[in-house]
């Protein structure tokens, strides 16, 4: 097995501080957060912005300040968001791309969010990969199911994505595929030759399936906006969550990658 990939994404669009108070909104707590867990064990960090009221914002000055101040303070691969959450359009989604992190989440697929819908039509998700494409970012094919993981496929076909694809599954939003083990066998049985991959399981599965990709030879993504509670009532802080990953890490004889050979198996130009 290749070394275990860590994931923090330690804001997302959704968590509160009343839910968790470790939660990171400003550029410099996300930045300092994120320093954390690259000690702790995080080969990359999944950001999300949000504005001066702690709301989601595409706003490419936040985007850049906190890409800056990560830099500044560690060697983690920065990956930016472009989820529906944070826009309405691929204009404003994809605004962050022109940052050149070196990578970027890229949804292949619609489907439901609990209140709302994650909205990814075709065109959008075209001009979001040539955004990546023309800006060298590598995208994070986000699967939330079945059908994105196949439309992918089909835009590897076309020329609009480059192999190896690396590819996230997203088991346990509400409206979406649940976070059980029966979905992330079939979903693992069913990903491209040569890909490589990382679950994000959201909420109560998040324990059981994290230790599943760990032995299934996958890697994981954890944080605060995945995980707002561990349990009910146990908020932990994002380099708790990613020194748990990197405990069980170890009980599963995984070796951590760092950020540099995070690059080599990602295959980061």
């Amino acid at each position: 097995m290749d070394k275990l990939i860590i994931t923090a994404a330690p804001t997302g669009n959704v968590p509160t501080r009343s839910i968790n108070p470790f939660l990171p909104v400003t550029p410099d707590e996300i930045a300092a957060d994120v320093s954390l867990c690259r000690q702790a064990g995080a080969a990359v960090a999944h950001i999300h912005a949000r504005d001066e009221k702690g709301k989601p914002t595409t706003d490419l000055n936040v985007f850049k300040a906190i890409m800056e101040k990560v830099r500044e303070q560690c060697d983690i691969i920065v990956q930016f968001s472009t989820g529906a959450r944070g826009g309405s359009g691929a204009a404003e989604r994809g605004a962050c791309i022109a940052l050149k992190p070196e990578m970027a989440s890229l949804s292949t697929g619609s489907s439901n969010f609990a209140a709302s819908v994650n909205y990814n039509p075709p065109g959008l998700i075209k001009e979001l990969a040539g955004r990546m494409a023309e800006h060298g970012v590598k995208p994070e094919i986000e699967v939330f199911d079945i059908s994105a993981l196949e439309y992918a496929e089909h835009l590897v076909e076309k020329g609009l994505l480059e192999k190896p694809l690396h590819i996230n599954l997203v088991l346990g939003v509400p409206g979406s595929m649940q976070g059980n083990p029966r979905n992330l066998f079939y979903m693992v049985e069913s990903l491209p030759a040569g890909c490589t991959w990382s679950v994000a399981a959201i909420g109560k599965s998040h324990k059981q399936l994290s230790a599943l990709a760990l032995v299934l030879g996958g890697h994981v993504r954890t944080g605060i906006e995945d995980v707002p509670e561990l349990e009910p009532g146990n908020p932990l802080s994002n380099a708790a969550l990613v020194e748990r990953i990197a405990s069980l890490a170890g009980i599963y004889g995984r070796e951590i990658a760092s950020p540099e050979e995070a690059r080599v198996i990602l295959g980061l130009k």
